[in-house]
């Protein structure tokens, strides 16, 4: 099997989500448990895997795993693996590219510069909102007070795929310090669907992006993620549907990972059309390494 090393939302090599990529005629022998003991060699957290170098449906066959358990969906091994299908599969120029998930097929579009893609859009489904949430209890999971959370917006589970807590903090010094209650935050999201939290605030590290986020995805074995595309999917049909900038529209730079030295650039893009919010994320994908598993 070839796997193919990137990192993705990054402005350089060794920034953004790392993120193994893999295909061959091995792959489509692997079961689901050797995916996993792959997934769990490799130690990122996601690992893809090519099923064909063939489209069906107009779509390649992809399957996402954490070190734990496989995933419907996810945004940076969507962008990932698009640019490896493109860069080593298919070998030429493409608007798109189409992967099969298990949430449904999802688009990548691309941007080139000269010969090289440039900008990675992956086009989410559309999101659905669930529970609110209370500000005290959100407070007791990341050591912070109620009262640094912006109570001008809900602490609510959104998903485009996967399901995302998000949390709406007023200042960069609150998301710097949040720090998880590994007790409290079992106990909050056992009896959610929503397993992850997104919070983020619009105060940043670099004056050229809009807000800076954290993502905390202990259920997934990840206790912080560098550049979380689908938790970032959420967050964009969060911020049309909650009037965040007073707009059915945006387009906005989101850091992540600065707290963890892998700093990230995620691009939303989200607007209200007809009653359904339609979310674009994207990025720029960099090839690190690649080789053979025997």
């Amino acid at each position: 099997m070839n796997f193919y090393i990137v990192d993705v939302f990054a402005e350089s090599k060794y920034a953004g989500n790392q993120l193994a990529v893999f295909w061959g005629a091995g792959v489509a022998e692997l079961s689901e448990a050797q995916m996993l003991l792959i997934a769990r060699e490799i130690n990122y957290s996601e690992t893809t895997f090519i099923r064909s170098p063939d489209p069906r449906d107009g779509g390649y066959d992809v399957r996402i795993f954490t070190p734990k358990k496989e995933l419907p969906f996810a945004g940076h091994p969507t962008l990932g693996t698009a640019f490896v299908l493109q860069q080593e599969i298919i070998r030429q120029k493409v608007d798109r590219v189409i992967l099969n998930l298990a949430v449904g097929q999802i688009p990548v579009t691309f941007n080139y510069h000269n010969e090289s893609a440039e900008i990675l859009w992956m086009r989410q489904n559309p999101p659905s909102f669930g529970q609110v949430l209370s500000a005290e209890s959100l407070a007791n999971v990341l050591n912070l007070e109620p009262d640094e959370m912006d109570s001008r917006f809900p602490i609510q589970e959104v998903s485009t795929g996967v399901p995302f807590i998000i949390v709406p903090l007023k200042t960069l010094a609150s998301l710097k310090k949040a720090q998880v209650n590994l007790d409290k935050y079992f106990e909050l999201v056992n009896t959610m669907e929503a397993k992850e939290i997104l919070i983020f605030c619009p105060e940043t590290y670099s004056d050229l992006n809009d807000l800076s986020v954290r993502v905390f995805a202990h259920s997934l074995g990840i206790p912080e993620d560098p550049a979380t595309g689908s938790a970032n999917g959420c967050l964009a049909g969060y911020l049309v549907e909650h009037d965040y900038y007073g707009s059915t529209k945006i387009d906005v730079r989101v850091e992540q990972g600065y707290e963890i030295d892998r700093p990230s650039l995620l691009l939303l893009q989200a607007a209200q059309n007809e009653g359904e919010i339609a979310v674009l994320v994207g990025g720029k994908v960099v090839m690190v390494a690649k080789g053979e598993f025997v």
